[in-house]
């Protein structure tokens, strides 16, 4: 597992970083890459960890899982004598995260599966809420923590932690990595690691989502999509069309709530009951999708500069 530890000449905050704890997604790789080539890590205060790939096994097979089949990030805190995926959580356990104060871990959908950049975040924890408050991703969801996952390991041992969601396993999403990059940066600066000095003023705040929930198709076809991930939706908007590739049959996939799309299927085959569109709640719906807008327009590759000065993947 590669770990790269900077340390500053000062003391401070202890950062850990992590991506790849599912082996495909690949987006944070880039993320952490950029990171630790910015300049203003010389002037660190604190301790920054990165651990770019968590799950080599899985990074090395295109896979999510490791070679066991079991999720990592169901295996949390692990065991010295258990599974591979116990052992490999005890070892990130006892070596990283029990040497940290805060930490930040980067995933997106899982696959055939498209996310909107937002955060998972326990908002109950004070910490937690003022570093997902500074961050800038567009949407920050309120959600339960899920047994064996990092960030319950993470949070039992009053490590406030950051969760960022966005894009899709395989694939590197130039927008998504400028708000990874970004948001990591303003975590850093919340936390007085390194200086406020040129940083970026968010022209919005993020939307804290009430609550989300999965669209699932009524029977199976051929979708055809109508909805963008960022898209306001009312109840019984039409998401999608699920047809029949031979006749004309059809049936409308209907927004059950009013929301703004954060997740969604990349698939065009369905099978009854697969999960289509991610819908979140919110008290105002119309200003989180503006707020999405917004975050996007701040960071467009053709308009902004990367936060971290590298030119955009095409």
């Amino acid at each position: 597992m590669p770990v790269v530890v900077v340390h500053g000449r000062r003391s401070g905050p202890r950062l850990f970083v992590t991506a790849a704890v599912h082996g495909d997604e690949i987006l944070g790789v880039e993320i952490i890459r950029r990171l630790l080539r910015m300049s203003l890590l010389r002037h660190l205060r604190g301790t920054l960890v990165a651990v770019p790939i968590v799950n080599v096994y899985g990074f090395l097979t295109h896979s999510r899982y490791l070679p066991d089949r079991r999720d990592l990030n169901r295996s949390f805190p692990g065991s010295p004598s258990g599974s591979l995926a116990a052992r490999l959580a005890y070892v990130f356990t006892r070596e990283i995260l029990d040497r940290c104060t805060h930490g930040v871990d980067l995933h997106t959908a899982a696959a055939h599966r498209q996310n909107l950049p937002y955060l998972r975040a326990e908002m109950s924890d004070s910490e937690t809420a003022r570093l997902s408050r500074s961050f800038g991703a567009p949407v920050v969801l309120n959600t339960p923590l899920l047994d064996g996952s990092l960030r319950q390991a993470a949070l039992a041992r009053g490590i406030p932690m950051l969760v960022y969601e966005a894009s899709e396993p395989h694939r590197f999403d130039e927008m998504a990595i400028r708000i990874g990059v970004r948001g990591i940066l303003n975590t850093m600066r919340t936390l007085g690691m390194v200086d406020k000095v040129g940083a970026h003023r968010a022209q919005t705040r993020p939307m804290f989502a009430r609550s989300s929930q999965w669209v699932r198709a009524s029977e199976s076809g051929i979708l055809r999509t109508a909805v963008q991930l960022g898209a306001h939706v009312r109840k019984r908007d039409v998401l999608g069309i699920i047809g029949d590739p031979v006749d004309d049959h059809e049936v409308d996939v209907l927004a059950p709530v009013t929301g703004v799309v954060i997740g969604r299927t990349g698939l065009p085959l369905v099978n009854g009951g697969d999960a289509l569109f991610n819908i979140a709640t919110f008290g105002k719906p119309r200003r989180a999708a503006a707020a999405i807008a917004a975050v996007h327009d701040q960071l467009d590759p053709q308009v902004a500069d990367s936060p971290s000065g590298e030119p955009p993947i095409k």
